[in-house]
């Protein structure tokens, strides 16, 4: 995985080429496993991003991203990285009152 633009910012490139960047909206240590939600880096204004989750795997050496097949293994990553994200806001919410 190559990262750039910062800590929050990752650009990946898909098995056909093409380059996304994306903004890592949480990391998620789950039964062994890492997880991270991401989103467009592009701000094109709509309320309603598309969440991506994808697991980190090594691969010869190299942390690679890939897809979730598994739907239950899915579902219980989302819930976990859901918590984890909704709670980073509340805490950020009592430290400015």
């Amino acid at each position: 995985m190559n990262e750039e633009y910062g800590s929050d910012f990752i650009s990946i490139t898909d098995e056909d080429g093409k380059e996304y960047e994306l903004e890592v909206l949480a990391e998620l240590e789950y039964e062994g496993s890492k997880y991270l939600a991401l989103v467009p880096a592009e701000d094109n204004g709509e309320e309603d991003l598309e969440v991506s989750i994808l697991k980190a795997v090594d691969e010869n050496g190299e942390e690679i991203l890939v897809t979730i097949d598994d739907d239950d293994e899915l579902e219980a990553v989302y819930g976990a990285l859901m918590d984890l994200i909704y709670e980073d806001e509340d805490t950020e919410e009592a430290d400015e009152n």
